[in-house]
């Protein structure tokens, strides 16, 4: 058992928060199944519980394998590892918005078997890793906005457009950890100022075209304009079913909760496995389960600085960084949706809400960063390896040292001596 452990390395903190947050998943996530099976009417509860259990293993298995991998060999696939992504995301808004009845302009079907998946969150960790690259790269040398535009801001683009119209909240989250790991890595503030600004009026003027133009607005476009017009909004002709819904399952939860699987709003909550399963969290556990999970997140953040600190090198640094704030990032909005904080986004909670392709893009960014804590474990175990050696070397010439003396010391004390050298 000893064994086994052992392989699990890199920083120990992060993997406890980790098995944490999978362990307690299947508590809300169990419960919030009666709502897809009763009311929906969607799969068993067992079925839909093994599913969870499945993307959990697997995802446990993810972080497993990338955690034993060097992070530093993602140099050589970095630069260009975006470029096929940018293919799929393309593939995938141009399938239509709509199979059997169900928006698809975020989904992509593999053929011969019935699995899919969100290529937005393959896209996302590519261009981190890419941005990564750039910065180390770069790090010594001045480069004009012209250049940045090519090497930055163009795959980040490609990257982000054609996310930007079925899934804004994903595309805007992507910006903002771009913009946070340029600012981090010193990119050039007054670059930064000029992508900021025209990104600001270009989204403007895109919420206001969809609302002038709704009949030719993407569908998922006019969506995101409505979530944002009843956010806040006190208007009571505004549909605002799942955020109301999920006040009230905040509001029931008060300090305790009204324990596990025992959740009322759950019925009502169309995604409350998924999107608002922190409102099921704090309805069955209270304001102390919530602030626990919060917590949780708050000391995977100060880990994730603790590892970026003390990475190897800058590409490490940057992984860590990039990666690590966008998990972050991710658990800020989906908790900010269920108190009304955040518009309606759609985000998952990391590891705790239901859905394969969340767990295992989550996973694998952890993976990756606990292959650069495990790195500076190899540096240290080597440094600590290295001391031990001197030491014992030092050792073995003070006894050979001492040896010589007391040999000499034996041979001068010798009454034959004189003996032998007349």
């Amino acid at each position: 058992m000893r064994k086994l452990l052992s392989r699990f390395e890199g920083d120990k903190a992060i993997w406890a928060y980790v098995i944490l947050l999978a362990l307690f998943s299947f508590m809300p996530v169990f419960s919030a199944s009666s709502n897809l099976v009763h009311v929906v009417g969607t799969g068993s509860i067992i079925g839909l519980l093994m599913k969870h259990f499945f993307h959990i293993l697997v995802g446990i298995v993810i972080v497993f394998v990338f955690h034993r991998m060097p992070f530093d060999r993602l140099k050589y696939f970095a630069p260009i590892a975006w470029i096929p992504v940018v293919g799929l995301l393309f593939l995938t808004a141009a399938q239509g918005m709509m199979i059997g009845g169900a928006n698809a302009s975020r989904w992509l079907n593999i053929p011969g078997i019935n699995l899919s998946f969100q290529p937005s969150s393959i896209g996302w960790i590519s261009l981190m890793a890419y941005l990564s690259w750039f910065l180390w790269k770069f790090s010594d040398e001045e480069y004009s906005f012209n250049k940045s535009l090519l090497w930055v801001w163009a795959p980040v683009g490609l990257i982000i457009l054609p996310i930007f119209p079925s899934n804004f909240s994903t595309a805007a989250i992507i910006f903002a950890s771009v913009c946070m790991l340029l600012f981090i890595g010193k990119y050039p503030l007054k670059y930064l100022g000029k992508v900021l600004g025209f990104g600001l009026v270009m989204g403007v003027m895109a919420f206001f075209a969809a609302k002038a133009f709704p009949d030719y607005a993407p569908s998922r476009l006019s969506t995101w304009v409505a979530r944002i017009d009843r956010f806040g909004s006190d208007d009571k002709d505004i549909d605002r079913y799942q955020i109301e819904n999920a006040k009230i399952a905040i509001a029931q939860g008060e300090v305790f909760g009204v324990g596990p699987g025992k959740s009322i709003q759950k019925n009502f909550l169309p995604q409350s496995s998924s999107d608002f399963i922190y409102a099921i969290i704090v309805e069955e556990f209270g304001f102390i389960g919530g602030m626990l999970i919060l917590g949780v997140y708050v000391l995977l953040l100060f880990r994730f600085l603790v590892v970026s600190n003390k990475a190897p090198n800058l590409f490490g640094k940057y992984l860590v960084i990039g990666l690590g704030f966008s998990i972050i990032f991710q658990a800020i909005i989906n908790m900010g949706v269920a108190v009304e904080i955040f518009p309606t986004t759609g985000q998952p909670l990391p590891l705790v809400s239901s859905g394969g392709t969340s767990i295992w893009m989550t996973c694998l960014s952890l993976g990756i960063i606990l292959s650069v804590s495990r790195k500076e474990d190899e540096i240290k175990r080597q440094m600590a390896d290295n001391a031990a050696k001197q030491q014992a070397f030092k050792r073995l010439l003070e006894e050979q040292e001492l040896a010589d003396k007391e040999e000499r010391e034996l041979e001068g004390d010798n009454p034959m001596n004189a003996v032998l050298n007349k």
